[in-house]
Order: structure tokens, then C-alpha cells, then sequence
């Protein structure tokens, strides 16, 4: 973690920073960025984070008690992308995952209980010129869905519990927010965040999240533009940083003779913050596969349906339906998918000599409103050079899962604009490195 870190912080944060009135930008950083990674060996590293966070995403809302407080069980504490940030008066820099599956803001802050090693000094409240504690009467407060968040003192507390044993710990406080570095830096005042004094478990990459999901405690919702959206840069290219853009830098920018495809976003009052969307049906070329129309439909106890999520790196579909892709997938190449116990994505062997994919033809998914999601070649197949092996880049749920994840593998070089106001998602193909 110490590398990662050293790595993404080597830019100094800015002393004095400039407001932005309409909007802001900053930059997605991959979490294997700077690994050495060879594609073979992000592609594991990949499969292996994408099923844990299906795991604990798509297992059922649950939650745990303790000492009559009940805590919200999220989903894993692994994410995909990182955001530079800063925070407090005079700026403390520190790192944290951008997930659009939660809402709080967090950062590790003194005095540490227990915290994760990170390069740059824990943020201290008492250093700062413009911290303030957040009572428990605060909206804020009440919005962190605990039946017990007061101190004698009537500081408001949080614990946010994640259902791989990761969890933070501390108070909920206002502060400054610096997002960027010294070129283009600017500042949020008057944030919510959790300052988290005690925080354990091994699953965190970073030491804090930003929380971009439409819960009334994430950046976007405290930002006050109602919309955002992300360009994600080549999977085998993790260098390359991906552009963020709130409020009005958030418009679309299709290439060429391409269009804009907008869907509703659909409120699933199990997981009320999360981005869902309607999947209606999968095409491969000029078929329209046989999928079961019931197949992606959000039921009332709020399983199914598919949420668009920026940590999770393969698509997962419903079984039947992964299945039935998997098939048409096996036909197109000729040959059926192997098991392999190194990869936990299907591959297929490659005929001897081949060292690149063949001719694809293109994937769409079809969304609610007539929305189409075109998937090139590279969008959904990847060649393994070590297993000598064409692989598709999508994951079926089974028997403990219940629903669908649009993974970011699928969503590369296609800008992504979340809607609130409207509660639409928006998207074109788009070249992210020049976003």
C-alpha cells in the first residue's frame, strides 16, 4: 500500500486553492496504476476483486447490531479507482476509493485508535482552521441509517461496518475538501465527511472513500450539482489516468457520427443510493440472444435488476442469462469454453500460433428508453498471452447471488454521465485518454 500511495501523492496538494462555481474535475487513478503487472496478472487480480465485491453486493442487504445500534453492512471494502484528494485547512492529502456503491466521505484521522500505514500525515482536526463537528440533530447525521449516533457530548458518530470485515470508525464532522493538484486544484467548504479514528480489516486499498453513489452524505449529492460523470481510460493501459467531471464540465462529447443513449435510472428502494438501471435484452452481432425476459427485472424485495458500478471490473449477469452469452460467445469461436484453475473468467483455447483476437463481432446491451451499449471486441473479450487463450470479460452470478453488475471492464472508452435531477444515465463512446 505504502508504494501505491508514495506513487499517487508524488504531486503536492495546493496551499491555497481556487473556487469553482459550476463545476469540477479531478482524475481516476487505477488501483494496480503503478504494479508492474503483467495483462495476464491484471486480469486475475481483477476477476478475484470483481467476485468478492459481487459477493457481498448482490448476497442481500443485511445488518449487524451492537449495543443497540444497528450499522449499515456495505459491500466490500475493495474498489477499482482512487481519487487524489486533500482535506482541512491547511490541506492534508491523502488517497481514497471514488465508488459509486457508497455514500459517506471518510478519511483516517488522528488521534488513531487504529489506522491503516499511510505515507502522509493522518489528518488531525485540531490542526485545522475550519473543522467542525457535526451535531446529532443534523440531517447529516440521521442519514446514516443508525438508531444511535450520539456521544454524551452530542457529537454524531458513525461506524460503517463492510460485509468483508473491513470497517471505519469515528465522528462525522464538516470540512474543507480539495480535489486536484497544484495545476487545477480547487475546494468544497463545509463537506460532511467521517473523520475515522479507529478502522480495521485488510480488505481497504486506500486509506478513505469518496463516496459518489446518490446517498444524501456522497460528494455529489454534498457538491449540490445534481450530476457527474467518468471517462475510464484502456484496462491493460492502468498508467492512464480517468477523467471525473461534476456539474456543468459533466456534459458528453460523442466522437464522430456517434450519439448520446440515455436510460432512466431505476430506484431500488432496497439499495436506494445505488444507480440502477433496466436491462432489457443482450445482442451478439445481428442476434438477439435468447434470454428470458424476466431474467434482469428488479423484483419487489429488491433482488435482480442491474446497478452500474464503478468497483466492480467484470460484468456479472444473472446465471441463465451469463449462460446463454457464454454459448453464443463458444459458437462465434468455435470452440467451448475451458475451466482453468488460475482464471475465474471462461476462456477459450487459441489455435496454436494465434497470439491476438480474432474479428468479434460487436456485444450491445439494451437498456430501458431504447438506450443501446455497444461493446467492441475489447469491450468484453481480452487475449490471455500466458494461457494462450481468448477470454470473455463477464462473470455469471450463482446461486447466492441475486441480480446484475455493470462492471468497468465494459464501460472503457464510453463516458458515463449519472443524471440525478433527472434520474437518468446518459453515455457515448468517447476517447477518455483525451477527455
Amino acid at each position: 500500500m505504502a508504494t501505491l500511495l508514495s506513487i499517487l501523492l508524488a504531486a503536492s496538494v495546493a496551499g491555497s486553492v481556487a473556487q469553482s462555481p459550476s463545476g469540477y474535475r479531478s482524475a481516476l487513478t487505477h488501483v494496480d496504476s503503478k504494479g508492474g503487472f503483467t495483462k495476464t496478472e491484471l486480469l486475475h487480480r481483477a476477476a478475484h476483486r470483481s467476485r468478492l465485491r459481487a459477493a457481498t453486493m448482490l448476497s442481500g442487504y443485511s445488518t449487524t447490531s451492537s449495543n443497540s445500534t444497528s450499522r449499515p453492512r456495505l459491500q466490500s471494502g475493495q474498489g477499482e479507482y482512487l481519487m487524489n484528494l486533500a482535506i482541512g485547512t491547511p490541506p492534508v492529502p491523502f488517497v481514497a476509493l471514488a465508488d459509486t456503491g457508497s455514500d459517506l466521505i471518510w478519511t483516517q484521522c488522528q488521534p488513531c485508535k487504529l489506522c491503516f500505514p499511510q505515507d502522509t500525515p493522518i489528518y488531525n482536526t485540531s490542526a485545522s482552521t475550519s473543522f467542525s463537528p457535526e451535531p446529532c440533530s443534523s440531517a447529516m447525521c440521521q442519514s446514516l441509517q443508525s438508531d444511535n449516533n450520539c456521544t454524551l457530548n452530542s457529537q454524531c458518530m458513525y461506524y460503517y461496518d463492510y460485509a468483508d470485515g473491513a470497517y471505519s470508525a469515528g465522528v462525522l464532522g464538516r470540512e474543507t475538501l480539495t480535489l486536484g493538484t497544484t495545476a487545477s486544484a480547487v475546494s468544497a467548504s463545509d463537506v460532511a465527511f467521517g473523520c475515522g479514528s479507529d478502522n480495521g480489516g485488510d480488505s481497504f486499498n486506500s486509506t478513505g472513500t469518496v463516496g459518489l453513489s446518490r446517498g444524501p452524505l456522497s460528494l455529489v449529492a454534498q457538491l449540490g450539482f445534481g450530476k457527474f460523470s467518468y471517462c475510464l481510460t484502456d484496462f491493460f493501459l492502468p498508467s492512464l489516468s480517468s477523467p471525473v467531471l461534476f456539474g456543468s464540465l459533466a456534459e458528453l462529447e460523442p466522437r464522430g457520427g456517434d450519439t448520446m443513449q440515455t436510460t432512466p435510472l431505476v430506484q431500488n428502494m432496497a439499495y436506494p443510493s445505488w444507480y440502477y438501471i433496466s436491462l432489457e435484452g443482450i445482442s451478439l452481432g445481428d442476434t438477439r440472444l435468447p434470454i428470458p425476459e424476466q431474467a434482469f427485472q428488479l423484483r419487489n424485495d429488491g433482488t435482480g435488476g442491474m446497478v452500474v458500478d464503478s468497483g466492480t471490473t467484470f460484468t456479472i449477469l444473472e446465471g441463465s442469462a451469463f449462460m446463454v452469452v457464454l454459448d453464443h460467445v463458444a459458437e462465434v469461436l468455435g470452440h467451448p469454453a475451458v475451466n482453468s484453475s488460475s482464471f475465474e473468467i471462461p476462456c477459450f483455447p487459441a489455435p496454436s500460433g494465434q497470439r491476438q483476437l480474432p474479428p468479434m463481432p460487436d456485444m450491445v446491451m439494451h437498456f430501458a428508453g431504447g438506450a443501446d451499449m455497444r461493446l467492441h471486441r475489447d469491450n468484453y473479450m481480452s487475449f490471455d498471452e500466458e494461457g494462450s487463450s481468448f477470454c470473455l470479460n463477464m462473470l455469471g452470478d450463482d446461486a447466492t447471488l441475486s441480480g446484475s453488475v455493470l462492471g468497468n471492464f465494459q464501460q472503457q472508452n464510453i463516458q458515463m454521465l449519472f443524471d440525478i435531477t433527472v434520474g437518468q444515465l446518459s453515455f457515448a463512446p468517447a476517447d477518455c485518454s483525451i477527455l
